[in-house]
């Protein structure tokens, strides 16, 4: 099983609490994914937003600099926000991060849990759905590095395409990222495509008819029925439990607040993040054995090939994503690992 890490590139605070700028938080995922590299985490995944609170917009810019400081794990997205974006530009800016990474790059693609790349690019939210099923349709040509034929709705026909740069090996490592549509997880079998199952709330248990669904339908398409299943999902790591909750709940307070006044929902209170932290909840927060254990949990009980944690949150400072991400190599991971040998 690979554990990974994500990050939205959150923009984040200082020790006194004043805005650090995009640009630093840029370099701060830097250095995150390089002490990554170092402790041996197995991925790390980089979001895709166009908004004042989170720095990374082009998220394969940033990987193609971690590329060339890392060594050993790979690197993708979290995720790419296919429907507002062109599928061969997108081919070609992760064929560079690939060369740059010497063959370490896969992409995740989505719809996005945002919208605001669409005004933005100048698509019509209208068209959500179709676009995203259009551009999946020739990106899963695309990833295997040969010529394209290709015809649509939502672009010119494709005669023979060649795209450059060319993979390191082909086809490009390429997951779909589902956020608990049973669609989606059809569409992610007919291409036979691996699933990542986006878990942000509620008991991750309650996925596994989605994981069921894509391995009955992977078998009826006639698709490899091996095919990997991962969970990106949130959490924080401290030294005890306490102490991560205390560090992690207001920065979480504030970030949820404010998607919840874009979206209508209330905003959080203490006793739903201890909910969400306990044995039942998304959250992944607490000490290296807490969270450990509760990975291994979610593993078993979905059958995961692959967990990938949200390690960012909204203003979290630098210094406690540092060590996070320092316990989740060093402890974690062997953890789990441990914990999943054993059963």
């Amino acid at each position: 099983m690979e554990l990974g890490l994500d990050t939205f590139g959150d923009v984040t605070v200082d020790d006194d609490g004043n805005a650090v700028s995009a640009a630093q938080t840029i370099r701060d995922v830097v250095a995150q994914a390089v002490l990554a590299d170092e402790v041996g985490v197995d991925f790390f995944g980089v979001g895709e937003h166009h908004r004042d609170d989170y720095a990374v917009s082009a998220p394969e810019v940033v990987l193609g600099a971690i590329a060339v400081a890392t060594h050993r794990m790979r690197l993708g997205s979290a995720v790419t926000v296919l429907s507002s974006d062109d599928p061969i530009r997108v081919f070609e800016r992760f064929a560079t991060v690939d060369a740059l990474s010497d063959g370490r790059a896969e992409v995740i693609l989505g719809r996005g849990s945002f919208t605001e790349s669409f005004p933005l690019f100048g698509y019509d939210l209208a068209d959500y759905e179709d676009l995203f099923a259009d551009k999946l349709s020739l990106f899963a040509q695309l990833r295997a590095g040969e010529p394209v034929t290709w015809s649509g709705a939502t672009r010119t026909p494709l005669t023979g395409q060649s795209v450059y740069p060319g993979l390191s090996s082909a086809p490009l490592p390429t997951w779909i990222a589902v956020g608990g549509s049973p669609e989606s997880v059809i569409r992610a079998a007919t291409h036979g495509l691996p699933l990542m199952l986006a878990i942000i709330g509620g008991d991750p248990a309650r996925f596994t008819p989605y994981t069921d669904l894509y391995r009955r339908a992977l078998g009826e398409l006639e698709q490899p029925t091996d095919l990997p299943v991962g969970v990106h999902s949130p959490g924080h790591i401290a030294d005890t439990d306490e102490l991560a909750r205390e560090q992690l709940w207001p920065h979480y307070r504030t970030y949820m607040a404010r998607i919840g006044r874009e979206r209508g929902w209330p905003p959080p209170t203490r006793i739903e993040f201890e909910r969400a932290a306990g044995p039942a909840g998304a959250l992944h927060v607490g000490s290296p054995d807490t969270v450990a254990r509760k990975i291994a949990a979610t593993a078993k009980t979905l059958g995961l090939n692959r967990f990938d944690l949200k390690y960012s949150h909204g203003t979290l400072p630098h210094e406690h994503l540092m060590r996070s991400v320092e316990l989740y190599g060093t402890q974690v991971i062997p953890q789990v690992r441990d914990l999943l040998s054993a059963d």
